[in-house]
């Protein structure tokens, strides 16, 4: 089963680092990645840019609305994601308890990802690796 692990955090935690402190998160973030990838589990993943760099789209009657920053202006941010495949949710937890962010008292919403089969539905993504 897969499942998306959303990170949601105080971005401005960061502003103050070091480079040393920096480098050191970095090589965190890479360990737990390779955990992943050497379990079987990592589908993707990625870190974002900070939130002043979001751009937020909504269109009404036809019409393109934009709004510099996130969709929410909240304390906390998106700051990444992963999707990973494993067994069940219990997993999917473990594994999220394992990212770095959680020790630094970052939020970890994990949501299963749609299984498009189940649901009735051709997987647009599947249909076209398949031709």
């Amino acid at each position: 089963m897969k499942y998306m692990l959303l990170l949601i955090g105080d971005e401005t935690q960061y502003q103050d680092r070091s480079d040393a402190e920096r480098a050191a998160t970095m090589q965190a973030w890479n360990e737990y990645t390779e955990a992943l990838v050497e379990a079987g589990v990592f589908v993707s993943g990625e870190g974002l840019q900070p939130r002043t760099t979001a751009t937020t789209l909504r269109v009404e009657a036809g019409e393109r609305i934009l709004t510099d920053g996130p969709f929410a202006d909240t304390k906390e941010q998106v700051g990444g994601f992963y999707v990973i495949d494993c067994r069940d949710l219990d997993a999917a937890i473990d594994w999220a308890a394992r990212t770095p962010s959680a020790a630094g008292g970052w939020l970890t919403e994990i949501r299963p990802v749609l299984d498009y089969e189940a649901a009735g539905a051709a997987d647009p993504q599947r249909q076209e690796a398949a031709s």
